[in-house]
């Protein structure tokens, strides 16, 4: 098949996949205030508005253990460990009980925020995209398949930030779990094969600096590791 690019095409995004092989992602959604009391830390009273999803272009994913530039335009980059959702397929208006048919796999990963930048944003009304959307701001931990360790709907999730701990829960705290929040987002756009889906986080945000290592464990998934360029 002739190739008509008028510049050459970029390499496609991928994440590494525990066993071997890589998951081409084709598109990355998340979910915010998933969790009630980080809702509370963010000054929002849970229950009181649904989550709801934002979105990160899909060549943000950055490999566990890899050094990226501290970002620029911000004096307060947050930490957000999320178990991460792997599709296969997908579709539109998907039932809840056919929602984990649409798995592939499950990773750790990291929601990099410019918080000073949402925070702007949020005030002024306008789009959260460049307090979440930037280069490299989605770190992800290999997939492991959901036909090696099933389903996982509990499990310490935690963060810590040169060894000292931040951010500590249970996945099971998720207000949507993963079966809702698929069948929640395919009413919104058609799921497809290669999209990934950031869960939320728990509450214990906080600030990172040039230098620190960010290091983000989910039991029965997996961990990822992020460093900070000084």
């Amino acid at each position: 098949m002739p190739e008509n690019f008028v510049i050459p095409p970029p390499p496609p995004p991928s994440v590494a996949v525990a066993g071997g092989g890589l998951f081409p992602v084709r598109r990355i959604f998340c979910v915010a205030l998933n969790y009630a009391e980080h809702a509370r830390e963010m000054g929002k009273e849970p229950g009181a508005e649904p989550p709801f999803f934002f979105t990160k272009p899909a060549d943000a994913v950055v490999a566990d253990g890899a050094t990226i530039p501290f970002p620029s335009l911000t004096r307060n980059l947050h930490h957000e460990i999320e178990l991460v959702v792997a599709l296969q397929s997908g579709g539109s208006d998907i039932p809840v009980e056919r929602a984990l048919d649409c798995v592939y796999g499950y990773a750790a990963g990291i929601d990099l925020t410019r918080r000073d930048l949402q925070t702007e944003a949020r005030n002024a009304g306008r789009p959260w995209d460049m307090s979440k959307g930037f280069d490299n701001s989605a770190p992800m931990g290999v997939i492991q398949p959901a036909a090696r360790i099933g389903h996982p709907a509990r499990g310490r999730i935690t963060l810590s930030v040169d060894g000292a701990p931040r951010q500590q829960g249970d996945i099971s705290d998720m207000i949507l779990g993963v079966p809702g929040i698929i069948a929640e987002l395919s009413r919104f756009v058609a799921l497809a094969a290669g999209d990934l889906i950031f869960t939320g986080t728990p509450v214990g945000v906080g600030a990172l600096q040039p230098g620190d290592r960010a290091e983000g464990v989910i039991e029965g998934v997996g961990s990822v590791v992020v460093n900070l360029e000084k």
